[in-house]
């Protein structure tokens, strides 16, 4: 049996397989669905997973786990050196962030810990650079929502809830800023239209003449995304 994750949606009405470039493979699946059904729905699609493996394995070279010493960030075209200082008896990790660098401190030994202090500290930042510029583009495209969030998915860059929530994933950072700008456009239109549909996409094109090319790079752009933050 292969190896794979499964999700379960409240918007899935069927059973849906997704390959990551690094050959992670998710299962997404509706509400109750059967874990028997899950496991026959895998084994079906067999042969398609095992070719699409092959595919990504050909195009993107793997690449072994390291913690990072910089972190490239072309969203706002900043990158920070990552310095780790190890203290004796620590069960903890803790960042302190510099204008260009990251001090980690702690049980460094540990990589876990490690990563999900560094997820902290993107989050964070995350927060202080898209909340600004979503702001702005809510006023040039007349829409609004309620809050933003910053999350870490796995599957979606952003997400646009009917409370009026948006959620913005961390990963953007890693993208040029037309990508990143692009998402924020897209979620705040779902304010108007919660769907895809010919209006949504034609108020998106309001706003971003080149989003059909945008839509499908986003595709691919998760193989921008470092071994580290550990999206596969």
């Amino acid at each position: 049996m292969l190896g794979f994750s499964v999700r379960e949606s409240g918007r899935a009405k069927r059973l849906s397989i997704k390959v990551f470039p690094r050959g992670r493979v998710e299962v997404v699946v509706p509400k109750r669905t059967r874990p028997g059904e899950v496991r026959e729905f895998v084994e079906a699609h067999r042969d398609w997973i095992q070719k699409s493996r092959e595919s990504f394995a050909a195009e993107h070279t793997p690449e072994p786990f390291v913690l990072p010493r910089q972190i490239r960030l072309d969203g706002i075209g900043r990158q920070f050196m990552v310095e780790y200082q190890p203290q004796r008896g620590a069960k903890t990790v803790k960042y302190r962030s510099h204008t260009y660098k990251v001090v980690l401190t702690g049980q460094t030994s540990n990589e876990r810990l490690c990563v999900n202090a560094l997820k902290r500290w993107l989050t964070g930042l995350a927060k202080r650079e898209f909340e600004p510029q979503l702001r702005a583009l809510a006023t040039v495209t007349g829409t609004s929502f309620k809050t933003m969030h910053v999350r870490g998915q796995r599957t979606c860059w952003g997400s646009h809830s009917s409370a009026g929530t948006i959620s913005l994933n961390y990963c953007l950072m890693f993208l040029d800023p037309s990508h990143q700008r692009y998402v924020m456009i897209h979620e705040l239109c779902h304010a108007t239209h919660m769907n895809h549909s010919k209006r949504f996409w034609n108020l998106v094109g309001k706003f971003e003449s080149d989003y059909r090319r945008l839509d499908k790079d986003l595709n691919s752009c998760w193989k921008r995304i470092p071994t580290w933050v550990g999206i596969y």
